[in-house]
């Protein structure tokens, strides 16, 4: 298995040097050497985390600072989003070994998605993932410090990939499934057209209406060619609109 085949971690807009540093340790434990961190609290690099990493940062795992988590997971091919509570998307939730299976079913860069010690992931970050990873915790007691969360997937991977033959990984070729840089730009390009249009009302129910059109986008997988024609389609669609306001006005 290659360091390509593996997934990346990302800490979304991490607090504490100390759970970035533990974070980092328990990667490396099972194999896993690629961490970025979006948008952290007190910037990078931080003091607190070295001590924790127990040399972690030396001996491989290589930190990618990002402005934000959309930054953060632009070039992914698929995401998964780590939280105590599905948040009512229809996405599919796995556990740890559910989220190992999926992400050794791609064939573009994956990446595993949690949030911050205060308040986990916000809606609009688990919006942008194609399924949940949830652990069997306490329900009375599912708070859960950064780094352990991390380790509890990173066994899972470790206990898969030292197991032979159970995975073989994606097959080697060009996929065109659509990066989520190019989602961003499509959902972007799309809620700007129906703000023109006046599709967001009221107001304050746009947030969720734009989380509801963006999930229901991810699911379909979408490949990069079929994000080019539907953003061709709006914006032949917004042209029309235009040449027909002007037909009118004539």
């Amino acid at each position: 298995m290659t360091d390509t085949d593996k997934p990346i971690i990302i800490l979304a807009e991490p607090q504490l040097g100390e759970n970035i540093g533990s974070t980092a340790r328990a990667m490396l434990n099972f194999g896993l050497t690629e961490l970025r961190i979006a948008a952290p609290r007190d910037g990078w690099p931080n003091p607190a985390a070295e001590p924790m990493s127990a040399g972690a940062f030396e001996a491989g795992v290589e930190v990618t600072v990002f402005d934000s988590v959309e930054e953060a997971c632009a070039d992914l091919g698929y995401l998964i989003a780590a939280t105590a509570r599905p948040r009512g998307m229809e996405k599919p939730v796995v556990t740890a070994a559910g989220a190992v299976e999926l992400v050794c079913q791609q064939s573009l860069k994956t990446g595993i998605m949690f949030g911050n010690e205060a308040q986990g992931l916000h809606n609009d970050h688990v919006a942008l993932s194609d399924a949940i990873m949830t652990y069997p915790v306490n329900k009375a007691f599912a708070s859960l410090n950064l780094s352990q969360a991390v380790i509890v997937f990173a066994h899972a991977w470790g206990e898969a990939a030292g197991q032979e033959g159970r995975f073989e990984g994606a097959e080697a070729g060009v996929s065109d499934v659509a990066s989520r840089s190019e989602l961003i730009g499509m959902f972007e390009h799309f809620e700007y057209e129906l703000e023109r249009a006046g599709y967001f009302y009221p107001p304050d129910k746009t947030p969720l209406m734009t989380r509801n059109l963006r999930n229901a986008f991810i699911r379909g997988q979408w490949t990069s060619q079929e994000v080019r024609t539907f953003r061709g389609a709006v914006k032949a669609l917004a042209i029309g609109r235009g040449k027909a306001r002007v037909k009118r006005e004539d």
